[in-house]
């Protein structure tokens, strides 16, 4: 029988662990060779969409950088087609949205999502991982409804997200109502993905951080609460992260889940000052990892140092790898989060 590290499992339960645990968003892919070898001849959805394939995508970086924790290889716009979303996935673009919602005629038209009938291709992916490839655990996902839904109103990445503000606050009963059916799906995703055998999950609200808090407050949090309440039933650890959402911090601090993911803005000893209690994630900023070595490793040691203050630290970028970095860089960074941190609780314990 395989044996799992669950490090990260403890980490995120807020445990105290012999090391920090680490993995690093978008790990699988963009600075990769073999990944960008395999990019010349598939598309994301089309690597998505071939179980092993995927798989190996997947568990690429967990066998080259020894981290400890695989994350899932697909998209947060993957179950969209399935309620009626017409994405495509342009090469240096992002998500682009064909029927873009403009009106609550838009909203009503969207369909139920049906995991094992519109994305069958993950799940077989999650259980090919977890039952046979990997020794640590997986990381399903999703994204959040306003980042979804962001994408859905503008019809693509935006800079300031006016259409979907606008819409928001102009037209709130339609807006509730795309919250209400976003959630319906993610809700129906995730369940199926820890089915599947995922023992984490992240939910990604990447672009949030472009409201303010009474907004976030009336039009957001609601919504979030609803998803992680219901989400807690699957006995997984759910961390939730968002770039620029610093100011959103006590709010997120309010919701039903076990880890805050900060972003590189947010150091991880004023997130405790302001009354953070859950396990956090974070947040060495991955412009560092272009840096000179010396740089890179002080950094990271400060972060190290703050997040062993408290039990429940798993250490992370404070958002997705740049194509430019170096895959031998993370694996060195890897090997010294572990011994440093190792090092560092070992002479917190016999203090």
């Amino acid at each position: 029988m395989r044996q799992i590290n669950d490090t990260l499992i403890r980490a995120a339960r807020g445990e105290r662990t012999e090391y920090t645990p680490v993995w690093y968003m978008r790990q699988a892919g963009r600075s990769q060779p073999e990944y960008r070898k395999l990019k010349e001849k598939y598309s994301l959805e089309e690597i998505t969409q071939q179980p092993e394939l995927c798989a190996y995508v997947t568990r690429l970086p967990v066998e080259q950088y020894n981290v400890d924790a695989a994350i899932l290889y697909k998209d947060i716009v993957t179950p969209l087609p399935g309620i009626g979303v017409d994405v495509k996935i342009q090469s240096g673009v992002g998500p682009v949205i064909s029927n873009p919602i403009r009106s609550a005629e838009d909203v009503e038209k969207l369909g139920e999502f049906y995991p094992k009938e519109h994305t069958p291709y993950v799940l077989e992916t999650i259980k090919m991982l977890t039952e046979e490839q990997l020794n640590v655990p997986l990381i399903g996902f999703t994204g959040a409804p306003f980042t979804l839904a962001s994408y859905m109103i503008e019809g693509g990445p935006s800079r300031n997200y006016s259409k979907t503000k606008s819409f928001m606050v102009s037209d709130p009963k339609a807006w509730f109502k795309l919250m209400d059916k976003l959630a319906d799906m993610i809700i129906a995703d995730i369940t199926a993905q820890v089915e599947a055998g995922a023992s984490a999950i992240q939910v990604f609200d990447s672009w949030v951080g472009a409201l303010n808090v009474e907004d976030y407050r009336v039009f957001i949090k609601p919504v979030m609460t609803r998803i992680f309440a219901e989400l807690r039933n699957q006995n997984v650890p759910l961390i939730l992260f968002g770039v620029g959402a610093s100011h959103l911090i006590n709010d997120w601090n309010d919701l039903p889940i076990d880890v805050i993911g900060l972003d590189w803005r947010m150091p991880i000893r004023k997130a405790r000052e302001l009354g953070v209690e859950k396990a956090v994630q974070g947040n060495l900023d991955p412009s560092i990892l272009l840096a000179d070595w010396s740089v890179i490793e002080r950094r990271t040691k400060d972060i190290i140092d703050q997040g062993i203050e408290v039990p429940g630290h798993i250490f992370n970028l404070g958002h997705g790898i740049f194509p430019e970095v170096n895959p031998e860089v993370l694996k060195r960074l890897t090997a010294l989060i572990h011994d440093y941190s190792r090092e560092r609780i070992a002479k917190l314990n016999n203090e």
